[in-house]
């Protein structure tokens, strides 16, 4: 009788799996056409064409893009529910992306960090599959990737790939599920936005910090992560080695929590730092840990505003703390690991 049981959760697991690794090559059923360089008729060849031709009403639509480099600034802000979905042979992984949003402007040059944004998304309802959003900058300024304004926003498999400052979790509730993230510097930063990152590649390319919450108030945000791993870019900066942490505050009430992460990257033992030597901002925040693994934590050294949580505390900060109990009615669940 076990072994019955065994083999029928080894084929629940498998044909779940199964059905999540499908390919999208194709677009969905009445699904706007975006391709590259493309002439024909009812297709368009930039995403911003695309967008420009929805209505802005309250109606749900959805864009399909094929493969290539895109290289244009997007700036979604219309009221109804849009999904976004990119060519893939393999929906479940980042690794699979063939589709590439990419911009090189600073905050410098924009004049603020949202508006350096290569994707920014200022609006509700929206999700994104497989589709990989770049700002190409480099060292030197704020440079955002994506810019999240909205709420009840899901980004699956997709990737996001900047210096400092890539992924600007600014507002709203939201969801990284099984993407991949890299940077250097503060590279997951924002002020009031309710975060969640779930199975994520997390790759640092120089020295700093992965994290810097600017939360100002002992409100209800945070960022919790769950089931990530931090790994060293190939091709990082000669001097990271030593010189990477978990995150740094923003703001006095910053509040991120890692749980079950599994860290490969060479990390500076103390794992958290503070702001700055002139304003440290320790006061309040709540920078806390369960479960952290791999050779990158041995042998960590936390400073006395960092706390390793118990199980049954670890228990209370989960998916449904970070972004709403209510999480199943709009986040794709196949993604959560």
């Amino acid at each position: 009788m076990r072994l019955v049981v065994y083999a029928f959760f080894v084929v629940v697991s498998l044909v779940s799996q199964t059905v999540l690794a499908a390919s999208r090559t194709s677009p969905p059923s009445g699904a706007i056409v975006v391709r590259a360089g493309s002439s024909t008729s009812g297709e368009f060849s930039t995403i911003n064409a695309a967008l420009n031709s929805l209505p802005n009403d309250s109606s749900s639509r959805s864009i399909f893009i094929y493969p290539g480099t895109y290289n244009e600034q997007v700036y979604i802000t219309r009221a109804g529910p849009l999904t976004i979905y990119g060519y893939t042979t393999d929906t479940s992984a980042y690794q699979s992306n063939v589709v590439n949003i990419q911009a090189g402007i600073p905050a410098s040059q924009a004049g603020s960090d949202d508006a350096s944004g290569t994707l920014r998304v200022h609006k509700n309802d929206f999700k994104m599959y497989n589709v990989n959003v770049k700002n190409t900058y480099g060292p030197g300024s704020q440079a955002i990737a994506i810019s999240q304004y909205g709420s009840r926003v899901g980004l699956y498999a997709c990737g996001f790939y900047g210096y400092q400052d890539t992924l600007y979790a600014n507002e709203g509730t939201q969801v990284y599920l099984k993407g991949y993230i890299e940077g250097a510097v503060d590279f997951i930063f924002g002020r009031r936005g309710l975060a969640y990152f779930g199975g994520n590649t997390i790759a640092v390319s120089g020295p700093g910090c992965i994290t810097a919450s600017g939360r100002q108030s002992d409100d209800s945000g945070s960022y919790v992560f769950n089931q990530n791993t931090i790994v060293l870019r190939s091709g990082a900066a000669s001097n990271t080695s030593g010189n990477i942490y978990l995150g740094r505050p923003w703001s006095d009430y910053a509040k991120v929590i890692f749980k079950n992460t599994v860290i490969t990257a060479p990390m500076n033992k103390a794992l958290w730092s503070i702001w700055h030597t002139d304003a440290p901002q320790t006061d309040h925040v709540f920078f806390a840990e369960y479960n952290t693994s791999g050779s990158g934590a041995s042998g960590a050294t936390r400073p006395s505003f960092a706390t390793v949580l118990t199980s049954s505390q670890a228990a209370a900060y989960s998916i449904s703390s970070a972004v709403g109990s209510d999480y199943a009615n709009w986040v794709d669940t196949a993604y959560l690991v």
